[in-house]
């Protein structure tokens, strides 16, 4: 498993506690060393495909504590062509939450804030019925737990990739770019609930701003373990072994 080599595309600022967290989470799903994911400053521009797939088997994108795909930012066309590039070359990639939104605005979709129907905690997830033979999906119960934490939403699918599942306030929860192994979904498998309660406590204030003391306090209490969500990133370095 070791000799897999995967490059993690990270938009957070340089003091986020979470950036060396990040990385030993997708490492700890993917069940390879953390010395095994090479980690990208996306902030610092960087923007060549053929540098970020150099000397890596697949790619991951990870979350941002501070950044949204909507916001007016000058390394973002950037991020969004390396995202494009990506999906177009079907190279293996598998992007979570801020990265997903990423990759809809990249291929041609469209993402909103959507503070009304934010979703943080640990939530039900519903897959779809044509999943029954993906390589990633397929053996995963009808609906499972799985991480979440994000505000904007995908309101647009690209018209290259097909919708893998949904929940209830967001129906566009996971998408695979169509005849390529590039996935990506609006959730955190990385994450496990520990870790998500830990993600919440960090950005507790600015939840109470957001949805008050009391409903912040119930996500607090309510976050639970999601193997079958984990089970996504295993499958996934699975199948970059069969490539």
């Amino acid at each position: 498993m070791d000799s897999i080599r995967f490059k993690l595309l990270q938009a957070r600022i340089e003091n986020d506690p979470v950036r060396d967290r990040e990385r030993n989470s997708f490492a700890a799903g993917l069940g390879v060393s953390p010395k095994c994911i090479e980690t990208v400053d996306m902030l610092m521009g960087v923007d060549n495909y053929d540098s970020i797939t150099d000397g890596a088997d697949a790619v991951l994108v990870g979350g941002s504590g501070d950044f949204s795909v909507t916001y007016d930012l000058p390394w973002l066309p950037n991020f969004f062509t390396t995202l494009k590039d990506l999906a177009h070359n079907g190279f293996p990639t598998f992007a979570s939450c801020f990265g997903f939104q990423g990759m809809i605005i990249a291929l041609g979709g469209k993402v909103e804030t959507d503070s009304e129907n934010l979703e943080v905690g640990s939530l039900m997830v519903e897959k779809l019925p044509e999943t029954e033979k993906d390589p990633l999906f397929g053996e995963l119960p009808s609906s499972f737990i799985c991480q979440q934490g994000h505000v904007d939403r995908a309101t647009i699918l690209p018209d290259c990739v097909d919708l893998l599942a949904k929940s209830q306030k967001c129906p566009f929860q996971a998408i695979k770019v169509k005849e390529a192994p590039v996935y990506a979904t609006q959730f955190h498998p990385e994450l496990v609930g520990d870790e998500n309660r830990r993600r919440f406590l960090q950005y507790f204030d600015h939840y109470i701003k957001t949805i008050g003391i009391e409903e912040s306090e119930n996500i607090l209490s309510s976050f639970k373990e999601s193997k079958e969500s984990s089970y996504l990133l295993q499958r996934f370095n699975n199948l970059v072994l069969s490539l």
